[in-house]
């Protein structure tokens, strides 16, 4: 029996959000996710014991894919045994590369209780399995991925690396949401111009233009908004001001009005608690994060329906949560909703309008610039329901008190 087509064949049926460590390791895994399948059915077509003879030309090409991934690939007989490892994986684990490895029991190598017990668990439970792990004095995400009759898959991937990659990346997207600004300004001003000198034959193309460029701005917005928050540190800030979260959440739906009007959709304010307290915090930014949770709430209400809003002050903790009426969250939603540029299942939007898929991203990163957080869950009643919880204070106020 072929036990690496085993192997292959249980990594290809993994859907690869499960098991995504890192931008880089996305990369990799996608580069090999699909030969994998017609790979692993050669290979149990063929029944090649593996170590007895020379792998055919689509596995060495495969091995040669994984040698130059920038992830490290371990692969483990049913015994525990490494069948090859990568020489990434070798740097990762400090490994002398002139030592003879193949062959060896990866236990004999690599003596930590915690990774040997997943690699335990992964073989009897045939599951994934994911441990964060530090080695000498680098920081490694690990996956574990079992195959058939034993076989088993380690991913090494350094924590170092991938937050340098995400810095990197953090830094280039607010980079060029800075050099979109001005031409887009231009763009914006072009498209007002041609609106004075429409004609029945282009006043399509010209509303279009319009709505387009206004759905760009929106979104390089977004992104230098979201660009701010990251590089701003905890506290009140600068424009630090008492807000009160009743007068605040009516100045926000106010804006909302006019759109919510045009489908019934209403909303309704509840002061649960007669403990709330006004927020010293950046009345901007949370202004913002309101109208985020407001906007998303009615971009999912049915026509018609209604957006409630409660407001909870408890042992110097504000809580404001807004409910609506829609479909509710799927568990995919729950797991990355407040990630950038996540989109849900777009049948679930009541709404025509589109947003910049950075909403909740903001919410998420201004309740942590201000030392509170945001969570989402189902309703008891069905919808979404959607918890903003900020401290009264923000924490550098209260370590001074």
């Amino acid at each position: 029996m072929c036990t690496f087509a085993g192997c292959v064949r249980s990594w290809r049926t993994i859907p690869p959000a499960r098991f995504t460590c890192s931008p880089s390791a996305v990369l990799a895994i996608d580069l090999v996710r699909r030969p994998w399948r017609r790979l692993g059915d050669l290979l149990q077509r063929l029944r090649l014991p593996v170590g007895r003879r020379k792998p055919v030309p689509n596995v060495r090409q495969l091995l040669g894919w994984m040698d130059a991934s920038p992830a490290g690939w371990i692969l483990l007989d049913r015994q525990g045994l490494i069948r090859h490892i990568t020489p990434r994986a070798e740097r990762i684990l400090d490994l002398n590369a002139g030592r003879i490895l193949y062959g060896r029991a990866f236990s004999d190598l690599c003596t930590d209780p915690d990774l040997n017990s997943s690699i335990a668990v992964a073989r009897r439970q045939d599951r994934p399995q994911r441990l964060e792990w530090r080695c000498g004095a680098d920081d490694l995400d690990v996956l574990v991925v079992p195959g058939t009759e034993g076989w088993i898959g380690v991913l090494l991937q350094s924590r170092r690396s991938l937050e340098a990659q995400l810095d990197q990346q953090e830094r280039w997207v607010s980079d060029v949401a800075h050099e979109l600004k001005t031409p887009l300004t231009a763009l914006l001003l072009v498209g007002d111009s041609l609106a004075a000198q429409v004609t029945d034959r282009n006043v399509k193309l010209v509303e279009r233009l319009q709505r387009e460029l206004l759905r760009l701005q929106e979104l390089v917005g977004d992104l230098l908004e979201l660009s701010r928050l990251e590089n701003s540190l905890p506290g009140p800030g600068q424009r630090a001001a008492m807000v009160q979260l009743v007068p605040l959440v009516d100045q926000v739906w106010q804006g909302l009005k006019p759109l919510a009007d045009q489908r019934g959709v209403r909303v309704q304010v509840e002061v649960v608690s007669k403990e709330l307290l006004p927020l010293q915090a950046d009345a901007s930014r949370l202004h913002r994060a309101v109208l985020n949770l407001l906007d998303n709430a009615l971009r999912y209400s049915p026509d018609g329906g209604v957006i409630q809003v409660e407001l909870v002050g408890r042992n110097g903790w504000c809580e404001l949560r807004v409910r609506d009426q829609g479909p509710g969250l799927s568990d995919e939603d729950l797991e990355h909703m407040f990630e950038r540029f996540y989109r849900g299942d777009p049948s679930r939007v009541r709404s025509q309008r589109t947003g910049s898929g950075l909403g909740l991203a903001i919410v998420q990163q201004v309740a942590a610039t201000m030392g509170g957080r945001i969570q989402a869950s189902n309703g008891p009643g069905g919808g979404a329901l959607l918890e903003l919880i900020l401290p009264c204070q923000p924490p550098a106020l209260r370590t001074q008190a």
